[in-house]
């Protein structure tokens, strides 16, 4: 099929942090040069924004170097941290309040803000359109174009229109082809083409299993007498008692609003567990419970998160192209903190192509001199420092690991003489169901515990009914035949979207894909045990719509 397409000089796959930091630091370098660049930012959600979702307490002095102006252009960065705590929850009604001076300093924000990542992308994106970048919207990037020399030439957006069956209903329209110098890959946690793109140009290579958390969020409007705004909440121990591994937040936002999550790690062996339901008992404990009862939950969310840090993470670049943000996974986990490294790594790939192109760089070669200036950075310091913090509460467990991390992180300033790995990817970790007893979660209460349905229905997320799944199975026998057997169908449980269900027809089991729920987490290509199911990117403008998260 012949396709239309449209030349850039740089095409942005993600108007994420990282995407959005990055279109916008190579237009400020375009104006200051006098170079005139074309850059482009595709984007699947509806629109910018709607598919982010952190936490999130944010570190400004990535803003700061992108734009030392911020405070007048109005930055949405409202609510600055007043005060931490951090609460070890040892039973469902038992906790204690740590002392700052065993808390590792990581964790303290002082300085930092309460922030909305999504409404931080609305206001990059304007930015960056002010600045020339053209943004698009609704426009998934679905395959991966490549020149004849193996170099990646930029992206097919997908199709629209195109049925369950496969064929093309009315109002079909074939996406169009855009093809750059270079493609900037920044699709956030476990893009499905930085995925293709890892495993083609092998840049994981002598590095370590990647890792990853699902975290959980909702936002809540509470009674005033129990919002403190500025405060900082983080938690461990308590609902994770099943041997898994995580902590949870709470952080007192503007207009008496409290943004409260769990996150879980996909190490976790029980096959029987339920992410979704370790969180909504987590919001039980009395710890979280004062705060949110009697109030009102108006946003609910959740998405994987990259964690491996800097022993897991990926050569950036490749030819034609680089890979930024949670795409390749730049979180600090130490810190709890991605968005500003996820700046910082668009940052210093925009430096790195707006250098090449201005000396002349032949398009499609690898630039891999962004090596070089990422390892001079203040990221690969703070990744460095922050590179046993995960696999030091894999190995440990959380108290003896929250102590070798507190001797690290507060002793040596994170520059221990010896780095800790974790080998094994967290697919591989799952145990057989035989193995564990299953779990008795507690029926939802409706006032601080609800369903997966109502909770997917706050999430606004919205697929066209007759369209082609885009969650595909390798092997369709395998949830019935393997996974079933074996783990007792986990896709039911890990999905926080209530995606995944075995039914039974005719007196035999059959493993239904309920697409239209998907919120984009990618928890499903992550922790299937089989690695079986492969997300891949819906129609454009699919998923969740987000408005504040």
């Amino acid at each position: 099929m012949e396709r239309e397409s449209m030349e850039f000089d740089v095409v942005i796959v993600g108007a994420g942090p990282a995407g959005l930091a990055s279109a916008c630091r190579l237009m400020q370098i375009s104006q200051d040069t006098g170079q005139e660049l074309t850059v482009c930012v595709v984007e699947k959600g509806s629109e910018v924004g709607a598919h982010i979702l952190s936490g999130a307490v944010f570190e400004p002095k990535v803003l700061d170097e992108l734009f030392d102006d911020w405070r007048e252009k109005s930055a949405p960065l409202l609510t600055a941290v007043t005060h931490d705590e951090i609460h070890m929850l040892s039973s469902a009604t038992d906790a204690r309040a740590m002392p700052n001076a065993l808390i590792p300093k990581t964790m303290h924000n002082e300085g930092n803000y309460i922030i909305s990542v999504g409404n931080l992308c609305r206001w990059l994106a304007e930015r960056a359109e002010e600045l020339g970048v053209e943004v698009f919207p609704g426009f998934p990037a679905s395959e991966l174009l490549f020149n004849e020399d193996g170099s990646v030439k930029g992206i097919q957006i997908g199709d629209m229109g195109v049925g369950e069956d496969g064929q093309p209903k009315d109002g079909y329209e074939p996406g169009m082809e855009l093809h750059a110098k270079y493609t900037v890959f920044g699709e956030g946690c476990r893009g499905h083409l930085g995925k293709q793109l890892i495993e083609r140009y092998h840049l994981d290579n002598g590095k370590t299993a990647q890792h990853y958390g699902l975290g959980f969020k909702e936002i809540w409007t509470v009674p005033s007498e129990q919002h403190e705004l500025g405060k900082v909440v983080h938690t461990g121990g308590w609902p994770l008692t099943e041997g898994a591994s995580g902590g949870g937040f709470m952080y007192h936002m503007e207009d008496n609003q409290v943004a409260v999550g769990l996150i879980i790690d996909l190490n976790y062996k029980n096959p029987h567990l339920s992410p979704f339901d370790e969180f909504q008992r987590y919001k039980t404990h009395p710890v979280i419970a004062k705060t949110l009862t009697g109030g009102e939950r108006i946003a609910y969310g959740a998405r994987a998160i990259t964690k491996g840090g800097l022993n897991s993470l990926p050569k950036l670049t490749f030819p034609g192209g680089m890979i930024i943000g949670c795409d390749a996974g730049t979180l600090n986990f130490a810190k709890i903190k991605g968005t500003h490294t996820a700046m910082k790594s668009g940052m210093l790939a925009a430096e790195t192509l707006a250098q090449a192109m201005m000396a002349g760089v032949e398009p499609g070669k690898d630039l891999d001199c962004l090596q070089d200036r990422f390892d001079e950075s203040w990221l690969k310091e703070e990744l460095y420092c922050s590179r046993n913090f995960g696999p030091a509460m894999h190995k440990f467990g959380t108290y003896l690991g929250g102590a070798f991390n507190f001797i690290d992180q507060n002793w040596f300033n994170g520059k221990l003489p010896i780095t800790l790995r974790d080998e094994k990817p967290d697919y591989a970790q799952m145990a057989e169901a035989s193995a564990y007893s299953k779990i008795d979660y507690p029926k939802p209460d409706g006032k601080l515990s609800f369903d997966k349905l109502s909770s997917v229905y706050l999430s606004n997320t919205f697929h066209e009914e007759d369209q082609l799944c885009h969650l595909r199975l390798k092997d369709a026998r395998i949830p019935i035949e393997v996974n079933l057997v074996k783990y007792d169908e986990p896709a039911q449980r890990y999905c926080p979207a209530g995606v995944y269900e075995i039914i039974e027809e005719a007196g035999e089991k059959k493993f239904v894909i309920n697409g239209q729920n998907c919120i984009h987490c990618k928890t499903c290509d992550i922790k299937d045990p089989s690695q079986n199911i492969t997300w891949v990117t819906p129609e454009g403008g699919g998923g969740p719509n987000y408005p504040n998260m």
